[in-house]
């Protein structure tokens, strides 16, 4: 039905009596009518469908005005859907950063003051990859490692520095990055001592890197059954040198497997199989490099001699 375009409230009756009705008068009068009988049906007329008209003209408003209230609503829920959308991102975004510089935004404690002994603060290079849980050498957590450490503090750890890689090729890295390929120590040819040194230290950073409970004790339980083996006790120098570098193997190893779809395993318990395998590498190595030594100290000898006799 077409839209009814005027109020028809305010439409009047038109005066039927006048000079613009008298045609249509004079087509209804005939005997059974008067020209008063004509004019009062016109008016008639006219009455009924003025009231069908506004009762259609009632039905357009009510219509307009659910349909407008449906299209409030439509709108009100967008807004508000979008208003929620804009909060959960304010929020996101709020996390993000909160998550991304969490030490920003921890809460002071009450009572609390300077502390006696210095807080331990490994460079951030190690910080971020703690943060990633990757792999981390003990070194950076020696006396050494964190003297280091302070003393680079001048030097911005995210200055990128362009660096002649393995290959030959050259690439832009972090300044941390190349400082601790140059100094620091692998695993397994750090003093025993030392390693003992480092490890409580590593924990304490793995609780502040939100390391999962789990891990964190798994990995206290494997630096522990490392610590008391018996090898730790034997007069053989081996023994040591076995344990250190049955730490830094299998430690490497643990983190490639915990990246892999294999999922990570409990490193804790000493496989005493793979340590005997690891005794022995160890002594064929050390037993190379006596050989080695020795016959370079002959050789040395023996051209000493040569050139004696040719004096």
């Amino acid at each position: 039905m077409p839209r009814i375009q005027n109020d028809p409230n305010l439409n009047v009756c038109p005066d039927y009596t006048s000079e613009d009705f008298v045609n249509t008068r004079a087509q209804l009068i005939n005997e059974n009518t008067t020209e008063e009988q004509v004019v009062q049906l016109l008016k008639n007329i006219w009455t009924a469908n003025n009231r069908a008209d506004k009762r259609l003209w009632q039905q357009q408003v009510n219509d307009d005005n659910e349909e407008q209230t449906h299209r409030n609503r439509l709108e009100e829920e967008e807004e508000e859907r979008l208003n929620q959308e804009r909060a959960k991102e304010e929020e996101d975004a709020r996390k993000e950063e909160r998550k991304k510089n969490k030490h920003k935004y921890t809460p002071i404690q009450n009572g609390s003051r300077i502390p006696d002994d210095p807080a331990i603060t490994p460079c951030s290079y190690v910080l971020r990859k703690l943060d990633k849980g990757e792999y981390v050498e003990l070194w950076y957590f020696t006396n050494d490692g964190l003297d280091e450490a302070v003393i680079k503090k001048t030097v911005d750890d995210d200055a990128m520095i362009l660096s002649t890689l393995a290959d030959g090729s050259t690439a832009w890295v972090s300044s941390a990055s190349t400082r601790s390929a140059r100094s620091v120590i692998n695993d397994e040819n750090l003093p025993f001592e030392e390693f003992c040194q480092a490890c409580p230290r590593f924990l304490t950073a793995l609780e502040e890197a939100d390391w999962p409970r789990d891990r964190i004790r798994m990995m206290a339980l494997f630096w522990r059954n490392l610590q008391v083996h018996r090898y730790r006790s034997l007069r053989d120098p081996i023994a040591q040198k076995t344990l250190l570098v049955y730490q830094s193997e299998q430690r490497r190893r643990w983190h490639v497997v915990a990246k892999s779809a294999a999922g990570p395993y409990d490193l804790s318990e000493v496989n005493e199989k793979v340590l005997e395998d690891t005794r022995a590498k160890v002594y064929w190595e050390e037993r190379l490099k006596r050989d080695n030594a020795r016959d370079y100290k002959v050789s040395i000898n023996v051209r000493q001699s040569i050139s004696s006799l040719l004096i």
